[in-house]
């Protein structure tokens, strides 16, 4: 490819424009290195004069320096000199200072007295440290001890001047059981004033950080025990204060629902029955009572409803109405000290419970549970000594066969076992010889309740057959009466009767198949079931004993009839007894039909009595009389008919005039007896007068021979069973 010369000639031109531009560049470069070479320079020059001056003025600032803080240093080594002196001469005025505080005691200053202590313990540590042979250590050393000493009597003197036993109406409405108050929020016992309260905590983290003696920790024990030991007894005088004009004491904070007094939620559990042996002892007298009225037309129903209404009465209802004499009988004081017992155990877990939470903010944690323990023993060995004598005592009754009595420890021993638990968590903590007391005490009532329970069944089984014991007119036997009574008793504590009886392992004497499941080597394994199934076959037992002692009884009795009367009552008083309360269920569990049983009795007897009427009967039957032949009778035939109804006469007069004064006290039982044989009676002598009396002309005197109407007959038998008639 040719290039013209004109293109040649144009691009030489553009290099050598080129060039030139680049020598113009390198030319200006060069200037402005030289100019930047000359400002370099100069800068140097500049710095270095600055390093030369700045030298200068080191040297001479240097010296300076170091004095001044050579002359600080010497200022704060006088200062600390000078209050370390001050501080050291403090400890010698200590003593002066803190004697006329620390001789004039806490009271009423415990703050100023504690920061004397706290100065005086400084000076003593000082001395010991830094000069044990100066005279002042021995003197800090005396008001140290002095003022230990007067937080020691301080301590006591607070804890006893303010500690006051809690009032009986206090712990009965901390204790109560009425519904009524379980809306109230819970409360918290003060035993001590809040304000002393904090004096003696802050008084007691003195004497255990400083003190180094557990003195104080043996003072608040034995004050603390006292106070409660003292609460108890007042409960206790409170009791036997009330028990002549109320028969129970209670809680009038409870019954008026009282905001002003603080009171803790109760939990919820059975109410036991208060005046267990006065209730018992009351029925019996009002059946004895109603023996006699039996014969003028009464019921023995009467007495099972108040049994049953009585029985169920609660503390703050019936038992509180009852009206007692200023003096109190056997069963009166039995009654009171079950009653004041139980409510002591209950009141002991309250203030228990109420005394730890006071003693975990002054005791320290490690010495709370033996504290608490010892605080606890003298009124819990108190209380389990009681029980003992308890115990004692009815084992003395059952060797009288006094059972009645007996029935007090029933509702110790249930009231103890729903405590139980609270006991258990209370002493959560304490000596193991201290937690099995109560154990040890409820098991002493369950052997003992049991042998109760057996020696009962047996006693009904061995009552000796007297004649004067038994009731001329046939009534209820008071072996009936009692042996129903004391069943209807057990009803209130069917679980604490069946443990009785579970805790002595009584199934292979009652023949019982016992699932395996349900046996265990302590009473309180047993199912509640099981304890029912116990129960029941005891009962049955009972009535047992029962039935094979009214028929030994009954034969004591020479006319027949009369003692088919006394099965009757017997056996209907029973089984009315059975019906009415909740033995008929219980005695269902192991036997079939119960009622239908004493049915059959009873009508068995009813049958017996009847015969009783066939002799009179057999007067006016046409058994073994000649067939009348025509209106003209023979001699022999009139003589025959003669000495029919002057025998029925006679036979009627004397069976209404014995059976007059029989008894059957139940109204349907006594006119359905009346009914039946007067129906049986007016049939055969309505035919045989129709026959014999009207029909045919037997005697010239008819009125010497038929005496009575058909009518007047039936009144005759209406009037049988009362004696007013």
């Amino acid at each position: 490819m040719m290039i013209s010369y004109e293109d040649a000639s144009s691009r030489k031109r553009d290099i050598e424009e080129k060039l030139k531009q680049e020598e113009e560049m390198l030319t200006f470069i060069k200037e402005s290195l030289d100019k930047s070479d000359q400002l370099t320079n100069n800068m140097v020059s500049i710095l270095s004069s600055f390093e030369s001056r700045l030298m200068k003025l080191e040297n001479s600032i240097i010296p300076v320096y170091k004095q001044t803080e050579t002359l600080q240093r010497l200022q704060e080594n006088v200062d600390s000199t000078l209050s370390c002196l001050d501080h050291v001469i403090s400890y010698y005025h200590v003593a002066t200072e803190t004697e006329k505080v620390i001789k004039d005691g806490p009271s009423g200053r415990l703050e100023e007295y504690l920061s004397c202590i706290a100065k005086i313990q400084k000076a003593v540590e000082y001395f010991q440290d830094n000069n044990p042979d100066s005279p002042e250590l021995n003197r800090v050393k005396s008001l140290f001890e002095r003022g230990k000493e007067s937080l020691d009597a301080e301590f006591r003197n607070l804890l006893q001047r303010h500690s006051k036993p809690v009032p009986p109406i206090l712990i009965l409405d901390l204790i109560g059981t009425d519904e009524e108050i379980e809306g109230q929020e819970e409360g918290v016992l003060e035993h001590l004033p809040e304000g002393i309260l904090q004096d003696i905590i802050r008084i007691s983290q003195w004497l255990v950080e400083y003190g180094r003696n557990q003195d104080f920790m043996n003072v608040y024990c034995q004050i603390r025990s006292s106070q409660l030991d003292r609460s108890i007894k007042g409960l206790k005088e409170h009791f036997r204060k009330n028990s002549s004009s109320s028969g129970v004491p209670y809680s009038p904070a409870v019954q008026n629902k009282r905001k002003d007094t603080p009171t803790k939620k109760p939990a919820k559990r059975p109410v036991f029955i208060p005046g267990t042996i006065r209730k018992a002892q009351n029925l019996l007298k009002q059946y004895s009572q109603h023996g006699h009225d039996g014969k003028k037309g009464g019921s023995s129903l009467g007495v099972l409803e108040g049994l049953e209404q009585d029985s169920r009465s609660r503390y703050h209802g019936d038992a509180v109405g009852e009206k007692h004499s200023a003096t109190l009988g056997k069963e009166d004081v039995l009654d009171l000290e079950t009653d004041t017992y139980i409510y002591c155990i209950s009141a002991f877990v309250r203030l228990a419970q109420s005394e730890y939470q006071l003693l975990v903010d002054i005791i320290p944690e490690h010495h709370q549970k033996k504290t608490f323990d010892s605080l606890i023993q003298e009124t819990m060995d108190n209380l389990i000594l009681e029980g003992e004598n308890i115990v004692f005592a009815a084992k003395k009754a059952n060797s009288r066969h006094d059972f009645t009595s007996v029935l007090s420890i029933f509702p110790i021993l249930r009231h103890l076992k729903l405590t139980k638990p609270e006991f258990d968590k209370v002493l959560q903590g304490t000596a193991a010889s201290t937690k099995n007391k109560l154990p040890n005490l409820i098991t002493s009532i369950e052997t003992t309740g049991a042998k109760a329970l057996e020696d009962f069944a047996d006693s009904i089984k061995s009552d000796p057959d007297k004649e004067n014991s038994m009731s001329k007119d046939g009534t209820v036997h008071e072996l009936t009466s009692n042996a129903i009574l004391f069943l209807q008793q057990l009803l209130e504590f069917q679980e604490t009767a069946g443990a009785m009886l579970a805790s002595q392992v009584l199934g292979d004497t009652y023949n019982i198949p016992i699932d395996p499941r349900e046996t265990s080597s302590t009473a309180s394994s047993y199912s509640s079931e099981f304890s029912r199934r116990l129960l029941s076959t005891y009962i049955c037992k009972v009535l047992g004993n029962l039935h094979l002692k009214l028929l030994s009884k009954s034969k004591m009795y020479e006319d027949l009839a009369l003692g088919a009367i006394f099965l009757h009552n017997n056996y209907n008083y029973i089984l009315k007894s059975l019906e009415k309360s909740e033995l008929m269920q219980l005695v269902s569990v192991t036997q079939k039909d119960p009622d239908s049983l004493y049915r059959d009795h009873i009508e068995q007897q009813i049958l017996s009595y009847q015969r009783s009427w066939l002799k009179v009967i057999d007067y006016v039957n046409d058994k073994n009389m000649p067939p009348l032949q025509g209106t003209k009778l023979k001699d022999k035939e009139r003589q025959m008919i003669k000495e029919r109804f002057k025998g029925f006469n006679e036979g009627l007069e004397e069976i209404c005039k014995i059976q007059k004064s029989w008894a059957i006290p139940d109204k349907k039982q006594r006119e359905r007896i009346r009914q039946s044989q007067k129906k049986i009676v007016q049939e055969a002598y309505r035919a045989f007068l129709h026959k014999y009396g009207t029909g045919v002309n037997f005697t010239k005197n008819p009125d010497k021979y038929i005496k009575y109407s058909v009518e007047h007959v039936g009144e005759m038998i209406e009037r049988l069973f009362d004696t007013s008639a």
